[in-house]
This record gives C-alpha cells, sequence and structure tokens, in this order.
C-alpha cells in the first residue's frame, strides 16, 4: 500500500474577508486547522499549530505520536497567548492524518470540529466526532441530527487547541485499503454541505483530486460560502506502480508533492513577527480565494461611493 494522489485547497468563502484557517498536504502527513480569535489571532494560532505539525510529522508514527504532536501544538499556542496579550485568548482547530503504508493503517488525531471522512465504495463515513455543543446535545438525546443542522449555536465548540494549557486529543487508526479516499475539511465545507452532497462529489470526480477539492470548495460557496472552507484529500493505492503514474503521485518515500499546486491556493512564509515559536522553514498555506477578493471590493467601492457623496454634499450646500 502507497500514497497515491494528494491535493489541499483552502478559501475564504463569500462572507469573511480574511482567511483564519491552514492545512498540510506532505505526503504522509496531513492536516487542517481552522483558527480562532479577535484581531489576526486565529490566523496565528492555525499557523502555530501547522507548524508544530509539520516540523516533527516525518518523525512520528502512529495515534499516540499523532496525539503528542497536537499536545506540542496546543503548547506553542497557550504559550504564545499568554506572552502576547494581542493574541490572548486565540484558538484553534485541528485535524490530522498520519499515513502508515507499512502497516496499511492511518492514525487520526483530532480536537474540535473540523473533520475527517473515510470514502470507500462509493459510502462516505465522518471519522470523527465534533467537539461542539450541538454534537453533544446529539449524543445525547436532547437534539435530532436534522435539529442540529439548524441550530443556532452549531458552530459553538467545546474543545480547541491553545484556549488551557493542556488539550484532551482523541485519537485513533484506521485500517486503510487500496481505493480509498480520505477527506479532511474545516466546517466551512461540513456546515455547508451535506455528507450525502459530499459523497457526489467525490463519487464524479475521484479521478482528479484537485477537480474534486475545487469542485468541494466551489459546493460551499454556492451554498453560501460563511465561513472559510479548507479541503485535504488524499487517496490510499495498491503498491504496485502504475505506468501512468505521474511524478505527482506521492509515495512514502521519497514523498513528492504534486507537481501542480491547486490554483485557489497560495504558500506563504510564516510571517516571523507572528509566529516566533515556529521554524524559519515551516511553511503555512492559505489563500485569499475568489470569495474574499469580491467582498473586500465591495467594501472599498462602498467606501468610494460614500467618499463621493460627501464630496458632492460639500461642494453643493
Amino acid at each position: 500500500m502507497r500514497i497515491g494522489r494528494a491535493a489541499g485547497v483552502t478559501d475564504t468563502g463569500r462572507r469573511r474577508l480574511r482567511n483564519e484557517d491552514a492545512f498540510i498536504c506532505e505526503p504522509p502527513l496531513f492536516a487542517v486547522a481552522d483558527g480562532m480569535g479577535g484581531a489576526r489571532a486565529g490566523e496565528i494560532a492555525a499557523g502555530l499549530a501547522a507548524a508544530a505539525l509539520e516540523e516533527a510529522g516525518a518523525e512520528t508514527r502512529g495515534a499516540e505520536g499523532v496525539a503528542e504532536l497536537i499536545a506540542e501544538a496546543n503548547r506553542r499556542i497557550w504559550e504564545r497567548s499568554v506572552a502576547d496579550p494581542r493574541t490572548a485568548g486565540m484558538g484553534t482547530t485541528v485535524t490530522a492524518a498520519l499515513v502508515d503504508a507499512a502497516a496499511a493503517t492511518v492514525a487520526i488525531g483530532h480536537v474540535g470540529d473540523s473533520r475527517a471522512y473515510l470514502y470507500r465504495d462509493g459510502e462516505l463515513e465522518q471519522l470523527t466526532t465534533d467537539h461542539s455543543l450541538v454534537a453533544e446535545l446529539v449524543q445525547s438525546g436532547m437534539l435530532t441530527p436534522e435539529e442540529a443542522e439548524r441550530h443556532p449555536q452549531r458552530s459553538a465548540i467545546t474543545r480547541a487547541l491553545g484556549t488551557e494549557e493542556t488539550v484532551d486529543v482523541e485519537s485513533f487508526t484506521v485500517a486503510a485499503e487500496p481505493g480509498d479516499v480520505f477527506l479532511l475539511c474545516s466546517d466551512g465545507l461540513s456546515g455547508m454541505v451535506a455528507d450525502t452532497d459530499v459523497a457526489a462529489v467525490l463519487g464524479q470526480s475521484q479521478d482528479d483530486l484537485e477537480r474534486t477539492a475545487d469542485a468541494l470548495i466551489a459546493a460551499a460557496n454556492a451554498r453560501g460560502g460563511d465561513d472559510n472552507v479548507t479541503v485535504v484529500l488524499f487517496e490510499i493505492v495498491a503498491d504496485a506502480v502504475d505506468p501512468g503514474r505521474t511524478d505527482g503521485e506521492a509515495t512514502l518515500t521519497g514523498v513528492p508533492t504534486p507537481v501542480e499546486a491547486p490554483q485557489p491556493t497560495e504558500t506563504v512564509e510564516v510571517e516571523e513577527a507572528e509566529t516566533e515559536d515556529a521554524p524559519s522553514s515551516a511553511r503555512r498555506r492559505f489563500g485569499a480565494g475568489p470569495g474574499g477578493r469580491v467582498a473586500a471590493l465591495l467594501l472599498i467601492v462602498a467606501v468610494l461611493g460614500l467618499g463621493l457623496l460627501a464630496l458632492y454634499w460639500a461642494f453643493t450646500r
């Protein structure tokens, strides 16, 4: 077994001016982080989490190792928020997946409401359980899943990285099979697109994971794009090398990254002034996306319009 194609895409969405999501798509490690906090604190928290995971990811093994990585990310975010009042109270979700090709397993570590899914034989299965208020109400029988989808507090999470000195990380291992496609996403996707529709998109374009990721982003934006949305996909294939395989398909040894990065995504160095705890080689991946650009342009047009009206009023008095 080996890792086949992989793709990661993030977009600001239709309602937000800034993207506070971050992701890692570096086989054998994959992750999604959804930051929260005032000013740019959520963006910093997600970047610190991604940097901490990426820094030690290659040396990590198993669910326990992934949990330790996430605990270390929590420590870095907490210490930064204590040291810098501007980032006090910041936090982030994280869902990480680490592939062990030799053992034919995928270790999952999880805090918050970013999700991991498994698409196998045409069926989509949610692997993680949201650490959220509505998820707890559903588990206790106080809400139905249908009521939870419309609940006004559906975005309230009960667990996050960086908000406390320690964090309870949920981790487990999934047996992988050739043909499996794993999906990691922020709630900008799961909160906007039903699982049945996600499965339909995966079934229609599974042969091209970059196109699939773009289609999922587009589906979230078509339904309103209320939040930043991030999608990471990777597939598991048999050991036999496909003669038609491109160099962009990653194996566990060598782990080349995809030749063509997804178009909506930018790769930017973490700003040193904001992530001094992160190594200079760490990178955070994010993109403003078309949604954010449209909102920003509308804001600029509105400001210019008000300025022109004020000038007109001044000269006609």
